[in-house]
Formats: structure tokens, sequence, C-alpha cells
């Protein structure tokens, strides 16, 4: 009985946690900054909105540099709400925009990030700042266009580097990011996090030249040349004299459009939310009515077991939301909808469960045998159920990756994700709640058997 103690205690502890990332306004913990700028500890537990919900802005982007020059894998983005389409194009969509010129114009410019080698030039870096600089990697872009459009090349302008003569060298692009976002302290700049493949990079060539400039160059631009004071594994910031709109506008250059090839906008659209806040409100009350029935099924049909299933199905509701916002996942009517059925099959697992029970109860087995027997038994039928559900999951999710089709995932993602955490709540939370019922009602459960639902 001990092991259901400490299960209970972990169970309530995790409950805690994932009812605390729930809250609606909760915007996360960041606290404080280590000696190269970046957080020592940063979690963002932001809820994402899709565009059915707030509306926005879908903007399809094509790539400008000739087939063959580069790959689909130069398109992968990070943002949940862009998707490839086809081998040369990018679907992005931005939930709550309220300027879609702006928008528009903001991802149309290529946001060509890099880190640049400015080794060597000590106070004559900074100096740089503000200038148009030659870099190998816009040479490089700048020399594709040409080819393709069949012109003359020639070379771009901008100032090369002074020691050598050559084009600033392009340490790592802004494919190496993996996150970026706008932070204020005393002044606004961007902290950014590196993918494992730019950190393979950016990690040994700051630990190489500490103590010398390094260029963050955006759009041929020197933003600035910071000082290299430590090697840099997993992140760092870009600083530079940004207002709050400079700052955030910049952030979202990065997290859509920080591509190794330059971009021009095909096509945009303004997408009105097809459900209104009211409606919204109404589907959020229709779920709660639902799930207050489903408690008042469980309590009057099982009784005792019925409390320990409505327990467990509020771990699993705090689970579901805490997940959405921690992996994080943009919201949809589709993901929504994929969200509640996933409840009703995580009534399901428990009504699998209490059904066992009592067949064990009246083939007058003990009340410890039975529950265990039910919970052996009832685990099979519900791993297997979930399992094979799951693996329609990742069938709709294939295809909602063709164009025109995103619902799906959505709707996938979240109904797959449900069932995951349904196999931990349906046997683990379940059986730990209604173990510890039964240690505290043992005798008047023992003498009534109604209150187990027989």
């Amino acid at each position: 009985m001990r092991k259901h103690y400490y299960w209970l205690i972990a169970v309530l502890l995790l409950t805690a946690f994932a009812a605390w990332v729930s809250l609606p306004e909760n915007q996360g913990i960041h606290i404080d900054t280590n000696s190269d700028g970046t957080n020592e500890f940063d979690l963002n537990v932001t809820q994402s909105l899709g565009l059915d919900l707030v509306g926005g802005l879908r903007v399809l982007l094509q790539a400008e540099l000739p087939a063959g020059s580069f790959t689909v894998q130069d398109l992968q983005l990070t943002e949940p709400t862009v998707q490839i389409q086809g081998s040369d194009r990018i679907l992005v969509e931005l939930p709550g925009v309220s300027d879609p010129e702006v928008a528009v114009r903001t991802i149309q410019q290529t946001a060509l990030l890099e880190f640049i080698d400015m080794s060597g030039l000590g106070a004559e870096a900074s100096r740089l700042e503000g200038q148009q600089l030659l870099t190998d990697e816009q040479l490089r872009i700048y020399q594709a266009r040409a080819a393709a459009s069949g012109d003359a090349v020639e070379t771009p302008p901008g100032s090369v580097n002074p020691l050598t003569g050559q084009p600033f060298h392009t340490v790592m692009t802004g494919a190496g990011l993996q996150a970026a976002a706008a932070q204020f302290q005393v002044q606004w700049f961007i902290e950014f996090e590196l993918t494992p493949e730019g950190a393979a990079v950016f990690g040994p060539f700051t630990g190489e030249h500490l103590n010398q400039p390094l260029g963050i160059v955006l759009d041929g631009v020197l933003l600035s040349a910071p000082s290299i004071g430590a090697r840099l594994d997993t992140g760092g910031i870009i600083e530079g004299s940004f207002t709050e709109e400079e700052a955030k506008q910049l952030a979202l250059q990065l997290r859509s459009g920080a591509l190794p090839i330059p971009l021009r906008v095909e096509s945009a659209e303004r997408v009105g939310a097809t459900l209104g806040q009211e409606s919204v409100t109404l589907s959020i009350r229709a779920g709660v009515i639902g799930v207050v029935i489903i408690f008042l099924f469980m309590l009057i049909y099982y009784r005792v077991p019925g409390i320990a299933a409505a327990l467990a199905l509020l771990v699993f509701i705090l689970l579901n939301l805490a997940a959405f916002k921690l992996i994080p996942i943009t919201l949809t009517l589709a993901g929504i909808t994929g969200f509640l059925i996933s409840i009703g099959t995580a009534v399901d697992g428990n009504i699998l469960i209490f059904e066992r029970i009592k067949e064990e109860l009246r083939a007058e087995q003990s009340l410890d045998d039975a529950l265990e027997l039910g919970f052996q038994r009832a685990w099979q039928t519900i791993r297997d159920s979930n399992t094979s559900t799951i693996i329609i999951c990742g069938i709709l999710f294939l295809f909602g990756l063709t164009p025109g089709a995103s619902v799906v995932s959505g709707f996938a993602v979240t109904l797959a994700l449900g069932l995951i955490i349904n196999l931990f709540t349906a046997v683990i939370v379940t059986r730990t709640f209604l173990y510890v019922l039964v240690a505290f009602l043992r005798q008047p459960l023992t003498q009534r058997a109604w209150l187990l639902g027989v």
C-alpha cells in the first residue's frame, strides 16, 4: 500500500504543476541571466491559437533560387504554423495579426541573419555598425540569382574585410537558430537558441575566438559586433538599439524567415476567424457541461470507483492543457475536437477497468484480488485499443501534411496526445486514487457491495 501513497504524492505534484501551466494568464518562468546574456532558466507557457479561432494572415512564400541550388531541408522552420508545400514553397499562417501589410512586408524581407568572422579587427569592428557589409553567403545568393535570371554575375554592394580584401566569412546563418524571442532588460534585445547543427558550428568557433569581435548581420547590415566572452554552445543574444516594435519584428523575421535562401511572397490572404469570441465561449461551456454530466454518470453508476474516475479525469484534462502549452501545440477548432474525443476515450478506459472489477467481485474474489485482476486484465484492452487509434492518428497526420489539409493534422495531434496521456491516467492515476479510497473505506466497502457498483 505504501507504493500507492508514493504514487499519490507524485500525481498530486504533477497535477499542481499542470494546473499552474494551464492558467490562462501564465507567461512562464524567466530567471536571471548568465554572463553571456542568456537566461539561466526560461520556460514559456503561452498558448497559441489557430486562424480559425482568432483570424489572421495566410502567406505563400516562393523560393527565389533556382531548383537544385537548395534542398527541402533548407526550408525547414521551427514555427508550428509554417508548412512546406511542394519542394520550393512555404505556407505561413500568422494568427492574430492586426495589420496584414506590415506582416507581409516583414515576411517578404529575406531576414538573412549571419554571424560573421570579424576577428582581428578589434575596435574597428564596432565602427562598422549600421553599414552594409559583403559576406561570402550573400555573394553565393547573389550569384545564384544572377544565374537564374541569365544576368551577368557582378559583385553585390557592400564593404569587404579590410584585413583580407575579401568578403567577410559567414560562420553560421539563421538556419542554425532553433528559437528567437524579444526580451527586455534595460533595453530590448533578441534572445536566441541554436539547433544541434548550429551548435556544432557555433560552439567551436566561439570557443576558438574568445575576446574577438563577432559580427551579427541582418540582410547585409551589421547590427552589432560584440566581443565573444564565452563559448556559446546553446544560444546567446543579439543586441542593438532596438525599439520594442523593432525587436519583436526582428524576432518574428528570425523565427519565420531565418532561412539560408531568399523568398518572395507568392500570395497573401486575410483570414477571418470562423468562430467568434461568443462561439468559443459557448463551445467551452458545452465542453464543461459534458464533463460534468460524465462526472455525474460515473458517480451514480460506479459510486466510490466513480470518485476515483472523476479525479483521474480532472488530472487527464489538466495534463492535456499543460501539454498544449509546453510542446507547444497551436489549437484550432479541429484540435479542440480531437481533445474532446480523447476525453471520451479516457472515460471508456475507466469503464473497462470498473466492469472488470465488478466481474471479479461477482466471481467472489476478495476486494484486493478483484482490484488487482481488474486493472491487470483491463490494461491489455486499453493498451491495444489506444495503440490502434494512435496508429490511425499517425496516418491522419501524414495526410494532413499535404497542401490544404493541415486541419487534419491538428485533429490527429491532439487526439493522439490525449490517447498517450490516457495510458498513464487510466491505469496509474485511477489505480492510485482507487487504492487510496479503498484504504480509507475498506470496512464499508467490504460490507456494502453497492458502493462498488455491484
